[in-house]
């Protein structure tokens, strides 16, 4: 799978260590930063990685913050985005199968490394249930057409 990468600094140590696990299941994987434990705004990277996946220039994306709350507020942000954030092999699971995500969210300070792999991996390896998730996902898209031209 052509997948894309990319973390604040709270993710920065985790981020490295997935993407060698992710290319070593061999996946591609383009890192869109950051690139040192100095702090950086979690929302560049999160749209970065957002308009990536939008434009269809990758298939799919992983985010990853101290905690994966912020990162999935401004990956959320960006049409046709489904981000979630996972935080066990379980959640990385239904992320896919119930929401069709196309970005999964983690918190580098939240989970260790071996659990990181897991949840990634149930995420990429787990199809789209269709059914009535295709349904609820058709509410999501009717309230994010509403909403994207509202005035903030």
């Amino acid at each position: 799978m052509n997948l894309v990468i990319g973390s604040d600094h709270g993710g920065f140590e985790l981020k490295e260590k997935l993407k060698k696990f992710l290319q070593s299941q061999g996946h591609a994987v383009a890192d869109f930063g950051c690139y040192s434990l100095d702090a950086v705004d979690y929302p560049d990277i999160a749209l970065l990685v957002s308009e990536a996946v939008q434009k269809n220039q990758y298939e799919r994306g992983v985010l990853i913050d101290g905690t994966g709350g912020g990162m999935v507020i401004a990956a959320n942000k960006v049409a046709g985005i489904r981000a979630v954030c996972a935080y066990n092999e379980f959640t990385g699971r239904c992320a896919m199968e119930h929401d069709d995500a196309n970005i999964l969210c983690i918190g580098g300070k939240m989970l260790g490394e071996l659990a990181a792999f897991e949840t990634v991996k149930a995420w990429l390896v787990t199809p789209f249930g269709g059914g009535r998730h295709t349904r609820r996902l058709g509410k999501i898209l009717d309230i994010e057409k509403k909403y994207s031209k509202a005035p903030y």
